[in-house]
């Protein structure tokens, strides 16, 4: 498909004409982050299994623009925390967030990364949004790939919508103060 027909697919505001096209700078920067997103899994148990088959050919989790896998949190965008989070792996998830670069985005993938699961014990954190943002919640125990599918879609939908500059915007400041964030 041709890069003009792919904009005009994305239901831009734009203007056009022979031999040229107009669309505002944010709806073209939110077209390439959203069909660009580069995934750091931070998996723990069983909801690490799905997301690997999600990544598998029967799938194929790279048809939606997250091919490339980073282990690096300087290198990733997207924050997907699939599994059960103990307490004492808190802060470490915190720092990793923390060294992501701006735009980032999180997903609490499976019941026990959303709410701490059959776990309600004193030592599983009950639920990511504890410590960090959280922008979309996959249920399930664990969630079938079709899920994560779908929560993908969804933070591809709110990084298509949004400011360029989303650290600047005043809700994003007072959530990320609200988790003491700087």
């Amino acid at each position: 498909m041709h890069q003009l027909d792919k904009i005009k697919t994305q239901n831009l505001e734009s203007h056009q004409g022979e031999g040229f096209m107009v669309a505002k700078l944010s709806d073209a920067i939110g077209l390439a982050r959203s069909n660009s997103i580069w995934p750091l899994p931070f998996a723990t148990s069983c909801c690490g299994i799905e997301f690997m088959s999600t990544m598998g050919p029967n799938y194929d989790l790279a048809r939606f623009g997250s091919e490339r896998l980073s282990f690096s949190p300087r290198q990733a965008d997207l924050l997907m925390v699939m599994g059960t989070i103990a307490k004492k792996m808190g802060p470490i998830l915190r720092k990793v967030y923390e060294q992501m670069a701006e735009p980032r985005w999180v997903i609490a993938v499976g019941a026990c990364a959303s709410s701490g699961g059959i776990f309600d014990t004193y030592s599983v954190l009950q639920g990511i949004d504890r410590i960090i943002p959280v922008d979309v919640y996959v249920p399930g125990c664990p969630p079938r790939p079709e899920q994560i599918i779908d929560g993908v879609i969804k933070i591809q939908e709110l990084i298509k919508n949004e400011s360029i500059r989303r650290r600047d915007m005043p809700e994003y400041k007072h959530l990320l103060e609200a988790y003491n964030i700087d």
